[in-house]
């Protein structure tokens, strides 16, 4: 039998191959298991990749083939399973091997940096990122040590300070009155902690007891529950299980200003370390945990998208949080989508994969009427809350301040005379989408982009959105010199200004990009509009997820008519759902909530619909009009870019593609294009797109299997820049 001596290693390149090396010399190739690291020369430098396979014989002569430079790794950092799933991905979604592979290591081991140590005594990341050891007993305990050394009473923010975040804690005692002028009571802390563990309702009792069922062996369950259901209860007691069990859970979460919030509720109630990855923590951070979970070193790993890759050799149980939520899906380099990958890491695992959300997507909501997957609902509010109420304001001749109706501004003022807080969404940061001249006309177009540059006041900056381009303001028009510049739309930096002059003795609580950029500045705010600090919340999408604020009663929602509109047929989904999570917010505890929607098309169908039968009546809507039209779910789809300094290049290339294409057998398969992108221009290339669209996803995998090779040797191919998106979810 031959000696498999030949190492085949993906390296992180956009070639879609793998390269032959000998083992460097005087290493045995029986010593070396696949996915360990090997620094390998590439071109006329060197690359670090991954060994993936060891062969007998390579289609190039073996005096031909290089030695491996360095062997990096003693024993694998990547399991057999871990990359058959990679394999698995860069097929599915037509992706060189070596950059997938890259995607799922931590930054400073791509680069072939040793892996740091992991403490002997043990690790734990907090919510803040920052390592710190394993309690020695629960946060309860420590509470209750901390209290009773202040015998006379403490206030929430110092036992917040002595005893990191304990607000569901807290939450307990003030609902029982136990908390008296922010003195805790320290004689009722043991009872407030023996019911820390939520009473469950039937519909969180039946959904446990379906997935604890199923522990053992794959099953698909969307828990479908309406804002404030306690899906996240439901996650807990799911968790605790799979921990005693001696199993790993995943976790993940759409954004970072979901993860700090979780990860103070599962320190609450979970002792075993939890690891945490997301983009907000440091290189050596994200290594330290990502190498703990693939160790066996965390029983718990909560991170965002990319997190779907981190080894878990002992993985029981994977949780999705928000599942409908778009930023699962990778848009750029390997466009993979986290949510379906977990589908298929669960299944290749053997075990359950849990995707809850209160506005599933049209297509989770698809499998589970076609059987797919088992839908678990909890359509009622947890603890006896109520729904909000929600009411349309139409707002065509409304003279508006900073975006705000003299209606809500009316409603505001009660709200907040009442001891309440509020809460104002507006999709839009920055002061103004838009400023112009009003002597010559002039618009602050991006020089790189068919699209325009937002003022951001607090920087005095025009800023492109998309691109990323930015100008100082400016004072006077570059067109006209005139200083009539006037800012059009609103931002949420103008919300805020208009806010603070309505209302100057409350202070206001802004949650976008930009007010958050330093690190633990979100959770910094979150934690002082728990306590009470600030009675007006207000932001972007960031502040519309997941969060729990009881005191907020009214929630004002400002725009959202642009998703009535859009020519892309998901936007619909998108605007209902945002609304659904952002009304969500309100009424969430033994206050009653409100919801008020600004629009000037209040008797929108669809709207309407939404409003007074619920997401799930739009829902069947959207997913009749989908099959009609034979959109997905209802059929499957990839798309094909291009992109460069000439629009006929792009066109042509996307010509030459389609031609290739269909010398295949295109039976059944359609194509849409080649067109323009809706935004053509962008960072100063020019950009094309043909849309591929089959009734069957074999059928369409096929011919991608068989047309991509063919797409790398077009001449013009080295002319472009072009990438392939398999079930993408932007067209833009």
């Amino acid at each position: 039998m031959p000696t498999q001596s030949i190492l085949r290693v993906a390296v992180p390149a956009p070639l879609y191959t793998c390269f032959d090396y000998l083992p460097p010399e005087g290493v045995d190739p029986t010593t070396l298991s696949c996915g360990i690291r090997l620094r390998v020369p590439f071109g006329r430098g060197e690359r670090i990749g991954v060994l993936v396979e060891k062969i007998a014989t390579s289609s190039f002569k073996k005096d031909s083939l290089k030695p491996a430079t360095a062997v990096l790794d003693s024993d694998p950092l990547l399991s057999d399973e871990d990359l058959k799933l990679l394999l698995w991905a860069a097929a599915y979604y037509q992706h060189p091997l070596g950059e997938v592979i890259a995607t799922a290591l931590p930054v400073r081991l791509r680069k072939g940096e040793e892996p740091v140590k992991l403490e002997a005594a043990g690790w734990q990341l907090t919510a803040t990122g920052k390592t710190a050891q394993p309690t020695q007993a629960p946060r309860q305990l420590k509470i209750i040590q901390t209290l009773a050394e202040y015998p006379g009473g403490i206030t929430q923010q110092a036992l917040y300070s002595l005893c990191g975040n304990c607000r569901p804690i807290l939450h307990t005692l003030e609902k029982r009155g136990w908390v008296a002028t922010c003195e805790i009571k320290v004689q009722h802390i043991p009872a407030a902690l023996d019911k820390i563990r939520l009473t469950l309702n039937p519909a969180q009792t039946h959904a446990i007891s379906a997935v604890s069922a199923n522990m053992q062996q794959f099953n698909a369950f969307l828990l479908d529950g309406v804002t404030g259901s306690g899906k996240t209860e439901v996650y807990l007691r799911l968790i605790e299980q799979a921990v005693a069990a001696n199993r790993q859970v995943l976790i993940l979460v759409p954004e970072i200003a979901l993860t700090p919030q979780l990860m103070q509720r599962f320190q609450c109630r979970i002792s075993s370390p939890i690891a945490l990855l997301h983009s907000g923590l440091s290189d050596r951070e994200r290594e330290k945990a990502w190498l703990a979970a693939s160790q066996g070193e965390a029983s718990v790993i909560l991170g965002t998208r990319s997190a779907i890759f981190t080894p878990a050799p002992q993985l029981g149980l994977i949780i999705i949080d928000e599942e409908h939520d778009l930023s699962f899906k990778q848009q750029d380099g390997f466009r993979y989508s986290a949510r379906d990958l977990a589908i298929v890491r669960a299944q290749r695992r053997g075990c359950p994969v849990l995707l809850g959300s209160a506005t599933p997507s049209l297509e989770s909501l698809h499998n589970a009427t076609t059987g797919r997957y088992k839908r678990l609902e909890l359509p009622e509010r947890a603890g006896g809350a109520k729904p909000p109420k929600i009411d349309l304001l139409n707002i065509q001749s409304a003279p508006l301040k900073g975006g705000l109706s003299p209606a809500l501004l009316t409603m505001l003022e009660k709200a907040l005379s009442a001891g309440n807080q509020v809460l104002l969404f507006l999709n839009r940061r920055g002061y103004a989408p838009v400023i112009t001249c009003y002597h010559c006309g002039w618009l602050s177009e991006c020089p790189r982009c068919d699209a325009r540059m937002t003022l951001h006041l607090g920087t005095n900056l025009l800023w492109c959105h998309h691109c990323g381009h930015q100008h100082r303001a400016y004072h006077h028009c570059p067109k006209c010199n005139s200083e009539a510049l006037h800012p059009v739309g609103q931002g949420t930096e103008q919300l805020e200004e208009v806010l603070s002059q309505h209302f100057p003795e409350q202070p206001i609580a802004r949650i976008d990009r930009d007010s958050t950029r330093r690190k633990g500045a979100l959770e910094k705010i979150l934690n002082e509009i728990h306590s009470g600090h600030y009675r007006i919340l207000l932001g972007t999408q960031m502040l519309a997820k997941g969060h729990h604020f009881p005191d907020v009663t009214l929630v004002g929602i400002l725009d959202v008519d642009q998703g009535l509109f859009s020519a892309d047929y998901r936007a619909a989904e998108r605007m209902a759902q945002l609304i659904e999570q952002v009304a969500g917010r309100a009424g969430r505890a033994s206050k009653p909530g409100r919801v008020l929607i600004q629009t000037r098309h209040p008797d929108h169908p669809l709207l309407q619909t939404l409003v007074h039968q619920g997401y799930n009546a739009f829902a069947q809507i959207c997913l009749d009009e989908r099959r009609d039209a034979q959109l997905p779910p209802f059929s499957y789809q990839a798309l094909l870019r291009a992109e460069s300094p000439s629009a006929e290049e792009s066109l042509r290339f996307l010509e030459d593609a389609t031609a290739q294409a269909k010398a295949f057998d295109a039976r059944g398969i359609e194509f849409w294009g080649p067109v323009p992108a809706p935004m053509e221009r962008r960072a100063g290339r020019l950009r094309a797109q043909l849309l591929i669209q089959a009734d069957h996803r074999s059928i369409l995998h096929k011919l991608l299997s068989q047309w991509i090779p063919v797409l790398c040797k077009l001449k013009r191919s080295r002319r472009v820049r072009w990438s392939i998106d398999v079930d993408p979810q932007e067209m833009l």
